[in-house]
């Protein structure tokens, strides 16, 4: 509570606010004297800007000098300053309560200032080149609570809020569990857009959207839409407009940064925020700014770190190798091996050798940590290739490079071990090698890979134990998927891992706005039972009659609640198949078929058939 309560307070700092509200912000005393003295200092600096601030509010007859903006701008700097350093002390608190804690803390800690993007384009090409002539007006963004993640635009419409409200379910051990909420105007919104959606015509969200431009789900789909038609602005667009409403109905005690609020995704009120997220975070890395990325990928993960719903286990070290976070990732597989079993999946297996070789290539280290870097990249990606083989040929596939025919000859790389794969593991490599080939492209890495293939080979001809002990492992497990991976490569639209996925999942429709929704789901409202019939119930004859007769309802019986107008509506259903059984008739009888023209006719148009 402690934690929450004062990075709530040091949010609603603000310059236009009374310097001596400030004072309730600042934390607690504790032992910590550097922690009092930035305090301290805090205090006097914003005393001072909360001064300049009012004289600035008073009619003067003179201008103000260059001196004061300066003054001000400081101000600002240190106000941004000391948020970073509560965020700091924060971690640095829950760390010495709980050890548990601490460990997923000091990994996946998110701090505000990265989840900006500004911040890791600004690190590429300068403040003056990102903000422009704009930096006074967008440094004001910092001190309002709901622009963390997004700055509302002047393109947007105009903000109101849309009936949805955070409510805070349970605290246990300094976990606190919240749920979104819709009231009931937004409901009936949601039920209209689920009949937008079944309508298949995109312009109804469009219609549903210019009369409620901040309905969650309606941002989603049509986002959706816009990237598949290649507006990627749009797309991009939509999503920050979804998480401005979302985060402007935050609870006072939600925190982004702490990593003890939990949102459950057996709730569908709580899903579309983990899509939102993740939607963003994949525009973000496609920008070209995989830092921010990577802060959203925690963000994510420390929603729900023990389901994970999102699977973000299987991106975050991609993430962190693009923005390279070397120790981060092997901190992380050191952390959680022993209660995730992170080397059992594919992409920590090799992901983890290639953060060591990356290591041992820095300039800066000495030559026996090199070296030992060197030993332990060497190790793990043996390990790696040996636990799983068949990510060896497709990888060299998709980086262009040909194999040497003794590799590609061998049974333990050769066709053999992609054939031979337990459906679950064929999924995970695809996925992996379809993610992340890029980043071993490198002509280094390349050579590195090619030494311990070759050294994998004489291993497995040497019959090392290892070898049999791996192949007994991969037939025991990987036997069939949890549903939050199918789901996870299901947003990832990699094609190579789409192509995996088993019949169950690409069998059943799936909808951008809740791919794949937990079996278990926390219904807290249903949709009238009229309204539940979607395309996706229906067979090939009911859909032939829906593209005739917008209105016709196989299931038209389940439209009234009482008996008397299901037995209305079962007349009327009877009434609509016989006019459209009379309407095919009439069609059919007006039907003509043109003659074709006989060669003797000399009145015949030589083009008319060509």
């Amino acid at each position: 509570m402690e934690i929450c309560d004062a990075e709530n307070e040091a949010e609603r700092v603000s310059p236009d606010e009374d310097p001596e509200s400030n004072k309730g912000g600042a934390p607690r005393k504790n032992d910590n004297k550097d922690v009092e003295n930035q305090d301290q200092k805090y205090e006097e600096e914003s005393t001072k800007s909360g001064d300049r601030l009012k004289k600035k509010k008073k009619k003067k007859k003179t201008k103000m000098t260059s001196e004061d903006g300066q003054v001000n701008g400081t101000a600002t700097e240190n106000i941004d300053l000391l948020l970073e350093n509560l965020e700091q002390s924060n971690s640095m608190s829950l760390q010495s309560e709980d050890c548990g804690g601490s460990i997923r803390r000091s990994v996946l800690h998110v701090e505000h200032r990265n989840l900006n993007p500004e911040t890791e384009l600004k690190r590429y090409f300068g403040a003056r080149a990102v903000l422009g002539d704009q930096r006074p007006r967008q440094r004001n963004r910092h001190f309002h609570r709901s622009t963390w993640m997004t700055s509302p635009k002047d393109s947007w419409p105009r903000f109101s809020r849309p009936g949805i409200s955070m409510t805070l379910l349970d605290s246990k051990n300094g976990i606190h569990y919240f749920t979104f909420e819709h009231n009931r105007d937004y409901q009936q919104v949601q039920f209209k857009f689920l009949e937008a959606v079944e309508s298949m015509d995109p312009n109804n969200i469009v219609a549903l959207l210019q009369l409620n431009p901040y309905h969650i789900d309606s941002l989603l789909q049509l986002s959706d839409v816009c990237r598949i038609q290649e507006d990627q602005e749009m797309a991009r667009d939509l999503i920050e407009r979804a998480l401005y409403s979302f985060e402007c109905a935050f609870h006072p005690l939600f925190s982004l940064t702490s990593g003890t609020s939990r949102l459950d995704y057996l709730r569908p009120e709580n899903r579309a925020f983990y899509l939102a997220l993740y939607k963003h975070m994949m525009f973000l890395e496609k920008r070209g700014c995989p830092r921010t990325a990577l802060e959203y990928c925690k963000l994510i993960l420390c929603l729900d770190p023990d389901a994970d719903p999102l699977c973000m286990l299987l991106l975050i070290d991609f993430l962190m190798l693009r923005s390279r976070e070397y120790k981060s990732l092997l901190q992380l597989y050191q952390d959680w091996e022993e209660h995730r079993n992170l080397s059992q999946l594919p992409n920590f297996a090799f992901s983890c050798a290639l953060c060591h070789f990356h290591l041992s290539q820095q300039e800066d280290l000495d030559p026996e940590e090199s070296e030992k870097q060197r030993r332990h990249a060497d190790q793990m990606l043996q390990s790696a290739l040996i636990m799983f083989p068949g990510v060896l040929m497709p990888l060299l596939d998709l980086c262009t490079v040909q194999p040497d025919s003794a590799v590609s000859s061998h049974s333990f790389f050769g066709p053999k071990s992609q054939i031979g794969q337990p459906p679950a593991l064929a999924e995970l490599t695809a996925l992996y090698v379809g993610r992340t080939y890029s980043l071993w492209k490198e002509a280094v890495v390349m050579l590195w890979l090619e030494e311990s293939v070759k050294e994998v080979l004489r291993r497995v001809d040497a019959k090392d134990a290892l070898v049999e002990d791996c192949q007994n492992k991969r037939k025991q497990r990987y036997q069939s998927a949890p549903r939050n991976i199918h789901r996870h490569v299901l947003l990832s639209e990699i094609k190579e891992a789409s192509s995996t996925l088993p019949l169950e999942v690409t069998t059943q429709p799936v909808m951008g706005f809740d791919p794949l929704p937990p079996l278990d789901s926390v219904i807290s409202y249903t949709r009238p039972e009229r309204q539940q019939v979607g395309a996706s119930n229906e067979s090939t004859l009911s859909l032939f009659f829906r593209s005739l007769l917008p209105n016709f309802n196989i299931q038209g019986g389940l439209r009234q609640e009482d008996d008397m107008e299901v037995a209305r509506a079962g007349q009327e259903l009877n009434q609509e198949v016989n006019r459209l059984m009379v309407a095919m008739r009439d069609m059919l009888a007006n039907i003509r078929f043109q003659e074709p023209p006989r060669e003797d006719n000399p009145y015949r148009d030589e083009d008319e058939w060509d």
